[in-house]
């Protein structure tokens, strides 16, 4: 199985993303071609730098690269104001200049709280992305949206800063809790559903062997990121068609917010219940047929995925504070929330005009479920 790249086309911040088997053993041969000096300062979490730092540091070591990490830890809670200020300030402890090169080493978490660094660091340092979730893999790390959460919502602060390479080694995706791989699939089912009718018919007979199978894994991650890479090399800043990766998305983030970023919802879980809640919306409003949610339902449930508020632990507040917490999210255009709608499965579209009571009674009809 041979390694694939796909071009990320930006003129001269124009990058690659390469994914295969054994990525992260050959770091240092990617990544020296970049360096001024022969240094990077890496930042990880303390889940993966426990699994695979060491691999990563003896991958630069014999390209003849020194390396300095800065071990953070793992979770959603380590994406905001004090790890930003650490990491920061650690970089510049470092001399960490602007011709240097800084490598995120982790999941989404870590590859948007170090790509927002960088893109503060010095006005701007470049940086590496090797993400270890399949989430990371297929969305967060390609198309240089970084950012951190703050108390009054998720990535209301940060910055597009593209990196300069992106390796995404599918094997490091075998030491993945459950847990974490499932909800990361979120992310990929969302590319059919966005815009690939093709590739979600694919996902329901592949979908379930991705766990076990590589080559169908680097498939299903290889299609997500030339989708993305696509999308974003046509719309680098979200002025348009980039806003149709945001499917599920404002939906998500309220559930998130609500449920305080941590482990009773994962990000991808949110992703995916806020993908059914999107096409349950559609069908309420005409746009599209009666089957096609049910027949996103039943895919995320034949992948163990969460796919209705009921499926949420614990307490959730009222439709009318989850429709409030939608009007803080970043796709709120002149006070109006924008949702991603579709027409079917393949046939998303950015809607303005969406009635705030049908919204709403969506909200109820789902929370009355629980």
């Amino acid at each position: 199985m041979t390694m694939q790249v796909v071009p990320v086309d930006l003129g001269a911040r124009s990058y690659e993303v390469r994914i295969g088997r054994g990525l992260i053993d050959a770091a240092g041969v990617a990544i020296a071609p970049l360096l001024r000096r022969p240094r990077v300062a890496i930042v990880t979490d303390a889940t993966v730098a426990g699994l695979h730092l060491a691999r990563l540091e003896a991958a630069l070591a014999a390209a003849g690269i020194a390396s300095a990490a800065l071990v953070l830890p793992a979770g959603e809670g380590t994406k905001g104001w004090p790890a930003f200020t650490q990491t920061v300030e650690w970089l510049l402890e470092r001399r960490v200049e602007r011709r240097d090169v800084v490598v995120a080493f982790g999941g989404g978490v870590i590859g948007d709280l170090v790509g927002f660094a960088a893109a503060v660091l010095r006005r701007g340092v470049r940086f590496v992305q090797v993400p270890t979730t399949l989430l990371a893999q297929v969305d967060s790390s390609v198309g240089g949206k970084t950012g951190i959460n703050t108390a009054q919502g998720k990535n209301l602060v940060g910055a597009f800063h593209q990196p300069s390479l992106v390796l995404a080694d599918i094997d490091v995706l075998e030491t993945l809790p459950a847990r974490d791989f499932v909800a990361g699939y979120g992310e990929v089912v969302k590319y059919g559903l966005l815009g690939d009718a093709g590739f979600f018919d694919w996902l329901e007979a592949a979908g379930p062997t991705l766990a076990r199978d590589p080559e169908a894994r680097q498939q299903a991650v290889a299609r997500s990121v030339a989708m993305k890479a696509g999308i974003v090399s046509r719309d680098e800043t979200e002025e348009g068609e980039r806003a149709l990766l945001n499917l599920g998305h404002t939906f998500c983030h309220a559930l998130e917010k609500a449920t305080g970023y941590g482990d009773r919802l994962l990000h991808g879980e949110g992703v995916a219940v806020g993908c059914a809640l999107a096409f349950e919306l559609s069908m309420r409003l005409g746009l599209c047929a009666q089957e096609d949610p049910s027949r996103v339902r039943a895919h995320l449930r034949a992948m163990g995925m969460k796919t209705a508020l009921s499926d949420i632990a614990g307490d959730l507040p009222g439709a009318e504070a989850l429709l409030g917490l939608m009007g803080q999210d970043k796709k709120v255009v002149d006070g109006r929330l924008r949702f991603i709608l579709a027409r079917g499965i393949g046939e998303a579209f950015v809607a303005e005009d969406v009635p705030g009571d049908a919204v709403l009674r969506l909200l109820q009809d789902a929370l009355a479920e629980r």
